[in-house]
């Protein structure tokens, strides 16, 4: 529940009834989100007559008025959203301590924020984890609303910033001098520089999480000021890094946290082999590496390999990354389990590297493969090495046809999950599943032409228990005005695993395939295979027959 941010309502609130009364349109969350609002005068007086007067009503029958408030602040803490709001108004003890028992708040973060601090951060005196968001049109807080949060909140462990354009390294130098027991920060298409930046890593010495996006103060070319080490090095586990001019100024803080266990770097400009070559030196307890989008070659990943302890990595869209670098991280990184790859159909990733994988990482439990061509040989391997492998999806392949899926039915005897998209599976291969695979639980198939409801339907009445998601391609009209070969479409892979996959593939139609009679015939049966399908679902769904 967030106090309103205008002034004329606090004060007229405060000056009737309570200093922390709440009026009837306060929103409160699990995160309770503040927004700048007017309050009628008139009616909340009213309002707070009336519920004086249901206090004394209550009063009689109030069994739960011996309750310590530890107990009732537990029991608002398991509540959800709606209900803590409605806790809240019940009377002023509800009140209260439904205020004091919150530990995150998420402020609408405008300039007119700044006369409402006081009397938000009074009422909710022990937040933690504060969350400041500001629209994109909008003039966000300026240095003096950051800095008297900073006095009300010193023991703030975790502040997330989104575009608040108006700091400056001058409020991010004041914060971190008074907020220095933070433990993790994350900021977007904020303005301040590496000054504001220096001075968190200079006074939080328990920050563990960095999170960095589109940090306009540091665009300074080569001229840039480093960041960090600063004494928050020994202490961070995390550092993210997205959409950065000049994410390279970032390199002493990185290469100087030795206990670092994640790295992700996500479209930031530059070479980055030298950088990561550094980090090879020097930080030897990297777990977990994200690459996305980013400049960088066989030479960089292979210094990655260096990091014996290494179990999940994605290689997401670098172009200039071969199986030479794969095969090196395979012959290093044995711990690996999740490993993902976005090849950007360069076929530059392909059988070398994942027959590397498949012979020397056997703790491999997830793969996904988005733009990769493989075959039947390196598929079979995986299944035959890596014992632990639940979780596999194949995407805008031109390789993973029918073939390939009776190879990883037979092979892959421990797979609970499969998602196969935009390649050219038929019914066969549906037929493949149906007697492979014994602990499969759930099948997604999307954008495969040639799998029509009819063999998902005759799948799912083979295995009963089995959860099928079936999404069919539209069917082109054979007079389209575009040509088969046209642009690509980009897709967001579906969240078929528990922690995120890979971005988003770019998949082709990969029409020139299919003859122009098949596509007649499809399009002919595209209504009945539509209603088909429907009621399949439907009529499972009433069976209760699909299992999680």
């Amino acid at each position: 529940m967030g106090q309103s941010a205008s002034s004329s309502a606090i004060s007229s609130g405060t000056n009737r009834r309570d200093n922390n009364y709440p009026s009837n349109r306060m929103r409160i969350k699990s995160t309770a989100l503040v927004s700048p609002i007017d309050i009628d005068d008139d009616y909340l007086d009213v309002y707070v007559d009336d519920v004086v007067s249901q206090e004394n009503v209550v009063e009689a029958n109030d069994y739960i008025s011996d309750l310590p408030d530890e107990c009732l602040a537990y029991i608002f803490q398991s509540l959800g959203s709606g209900d803590r709001k409605r806790c809240s108004l019940v009377c002023r003890r509800w009140f209260l301590i439904e205020g004091q028992s919150r530990h995150r708040l998420s402020l609408d973060a405008r300039s007119d924020l700044l006369p409402a601090i006081p009397s938000l951060f009074s009422r909710f005196d022990s937040v933690t984890k504060l969350a400041l968001k500001c629209e994109r049109r909008s003039v966000s807080i300026g240095d003096d609303a950051l800095i008297l949060i900073s006095f009300r909140c010193r023991n703030l462990t975790r502040l997330k910033l989104r575009a608040c354009r108006e700091l400056t390294d001058s409020g991010m130098i004041a914060f971190a001098k008074n907020c220095k027991s933070l433990k993790k920060l994350s900021c977007g298409s904020c303005n301040f520089g590496a000054k504001g930046m220096n001075a968190v890593l200079d006074h939080c010495s328990a920050l563990e999480e960095l999170s960095v996006k589109r940090l306009r103060g540091i665009n300074d070319g080569a001229a840039a000021e480093p960041i960090g080490p600063g004494i928050a090095a020994s202490s961070l586990k995390t550092i993210c890094l997205k959409e950065l001019y000049n994410g390279q100024c970032f390199g002493p803080l990185i290469v100087g946290s030795k206990n670092l266990k994640t790295l992700k770097l996500f479209r930031c400009s530059g070479d980055w082999d030298k950088l990561l070559e550094g980090i090879a030196e020097r930080v030897n307890g990297l777990v977990e590496v994200h690459l996305e989008r980013l400049q960088v070659s066989d030479c960089g990943l292979a210094a990655i390999s260096n990091s014996l302890n290494l179990e999940i990595l994605h290689l997401v869209k670098t172009p200039e990354c071969t199986n030479a670098a794969l095969v090196s991280v395979a012959a290093r990184c044995k711990l690996l389990r999740k490993l993902h790859i976005d090849g950007w159909k360069t076929n530059r990733i392909g059988d070398e590297g994942l027959i590397a994988i498949a012979k020397s990482c056997s703790k491999l439990q997830e793969l996904v493969l988005i733009g990769i061509n493989p075959t039947s040989l390196s598929l079979g391997l995986l299944g035959a090495n890596c014992l632990n492998l639940e979780r596999l999806a194949l995407c805008g392949s031109e390789t993973i046809g029918d073939a390939e899926i009776s190879c990883i039915a037979t092979k892959c005897v421990a797979l609970k999950k499969l998602c196969i998209k935009g390649c050219p599976v038929s019914d066969h291969g549906m037929e493949a599943l149906a007697g492979g695979c014994p602990n499969l639980v759930k099948v997604k198939i999307k954008k495969c032409r040639g799998v029509t409801c009819e063999g998902a339907d005759w799948l799912r009445g083979s295995r009963g228990l089995l959860d099928i998601n079936l999404d069919i391609a539209p069917i082109e009209n054979l007079d389209a005005s575009t040509s088969d070969g046209g642009a690509q479409e980009n897709v967001e892979f579906p969240p078929l695993f528990s922690q995120n996959t890979a971005a988003g593939a770019e998949i082709p139609s990969n029409s020139n395939s299919r003859s122009a009679l098949n596509k007649a015939r499809l399009g002919l049966f595209a209504g009945r295979n539509f209603v088909a399908c429907t009621f399949g679902r439907w009529s499972n769904s009433n069976n209760g027959s699909h299992s999680n």
